[in-house]
């Protein structure tokens, strides 16, 4: 999900793009980091950073019109979990462009890519203490996994992909579990103790008493939510392999030229989140109000939720792409192209100002402002933080977390001013 130096494996420290085609593909990619990191930014305000389930006193007070309701069914059609997923897939796609790079240089860069995980884990927990729904720390774990994948053929990558989206890590463990949490205490449905206790936490509790919490359970609730019947860690990893199958494919470096590919993917996905979203309708339908995650049909129900989102993401996918092929639209999408190069840093410096802003050590606005304030306030921060990395990167060679990681991870000091 993060912004890398795309020949950061090269010991110079600036190389020289020689093809517009190579700097056209660069931008790209970063613009659509950026403008997945726009959408992230977007929904954790508007969820107030809780990074948990969310009591009833909370979901009254922050639907108190229309508009509130209006930004819900935006945020849930459009944004929610579409955009961590094209993160995903830029973090494959990324994992892919940085072993390639080695490759091509008879050098194996496996065990440098380990080493860059553990420090992307340390930076996560960092900032997990702020906001219990960090993903750094998951990408850390799950990228690992993504090693051995680089020399597997791509027909398995695909095919274990696929079973990723179809479910089979979910239903493994309901098999086992029937539902229940493996890890944590907080249960998504209902008025449960335990959520509304968090929340009292975020919304009075002092710095300290945020950053224990969310420094140890806040991580078992998140695992359940990661591994468990939910798995969004299964679908994030599912996007990594197909992130990585695109960077074998160079998609990137002939976008302009494959039409009837983006066509055909933006066409299928569409067919896909119309089956998909009708058979979760009947599914969830037949169960009634009071649906639980405790059967097999709620699983099925899942699935389709799932590929639903997977539609969704590759629908957006295929219209970014679209659009960024044309004159006027790409003059307006590569604005994203900064925040995307510095999306390590926006991501985690936007948690702590939203933070900030609501949670009870700060501001203590949490609860106290409605979906379409909140919306507006996540506009504000997406902008600032656009025109804050524009100037930034004008001075310097990168953002100041891509700084840090890049330099632990060659155990030397790069230069950040551009000279």
């Amino acid at each position: 999900m993060l912004s890398y130096d795309y020949n950061h494996q090269s010991k110079n420290v600036m190389t020289t793009v020689t093809t517009s085609e190579s700097k056209s593909r660069i931008e790209i990619i970063d613009a659509l980091r950026g403008f997945s990191l726009a959408g992230i930014v977007i929904v954790h305000m508007v969820e107030n950073y809780i990074g948990a389930p969310t009591p009833e006193v909370f979901n009254n007070a922050v639907h108190q019109g229309i508009p509130d309701y209006i930004v819900d069914g935006f945020i849930g059609f459009l944004l929610r979990g579409k955009f961590f997923a094209l993160f995903s897939f830029l973090f494959g796609l990324s994992f892919f462009i940085q072993m390639d790079n080695a490759a091509q240089k008879n050098e194996y860069f496996g065990g440098r890519f380990l080493w860059r995980l553990i420090l992307l884990f340390a930076i996560g927990y960092v900032h997990s203490l702020f906001y219990a729904g960090d993903i750094l720390t998951i990408y850390a774990m799950l990228g690992v996994l993504l090693i051995p994948f680089y020399k597997i053929e791509s027909k398995w990558v695909l095919g274990c992909a696929a079973l990723l989206f179809l479910g089979l890590g979910r239903y493994i463990v309901f098999y086992f579990t029937q539902g229940d949490n493996m890890f944590g205490n907080l249960n998504p449905m209902g008025n449960d103790p335990n959520v509304l206790k968090y929340y009292t936490v975020l919304k009075e509790g002092s710095f300290t008493d945020v950053l224990s919490t969310n420094g140890y359970y806040s991580h078992l609730n998140k695992l359940d939510f990661q591994y468990g019947v939910f798995g969004r860690g299964y679908l994030t990893f599912g996007f990594f392999l197909l992130g990585l199958y695109v960077g074998r494919t160079g998609f990137f470096k002939k976008y302009k030229e494959s039409k009837k590919l983006v066509k055909r993917t933006w066409i299928w996905s569409l067919v896909v989140f119309l089956v998909s979203g009708a058979l979760m309708a009947v599914i969830f339908g037949s169960m009634g109000e009071n649906v639980s995650f405790d059967n097999w049909q709620a699983m099925l129900g899942l699935t389709a939720f799932d590929l639903n989102n997977v539609a969704m993401t590759f629908i957006l996918l295929s219209v970014f792409v679209i659009l960024y092929k044309r004159m006027k639209p790409q003059k307006w999408l590569s604005k994203f192209a900064p925040y995307g190069r510095m999306a390590l840093t926006n991501y985690v410096f936007q948690s702590i100002v939203g933070t900030f802003l609501l949670f009870g050590w700060g501001l203590g606005l949490i609860g106290e402002l409605r979906n379409i304030y909140t919306f507006g306030l996540a506009i504000l921060v997406v902008i600032v933080q656009m025109v804050l990395s524009k100037w930034w990167l004008k001075k310097f060679q990168y953002g100041p977390l891509e700084w840090l990681w890049r330099s632990a991870t060659f155990f030397k000091t790069f230069p950040m001013r551009k000279r």
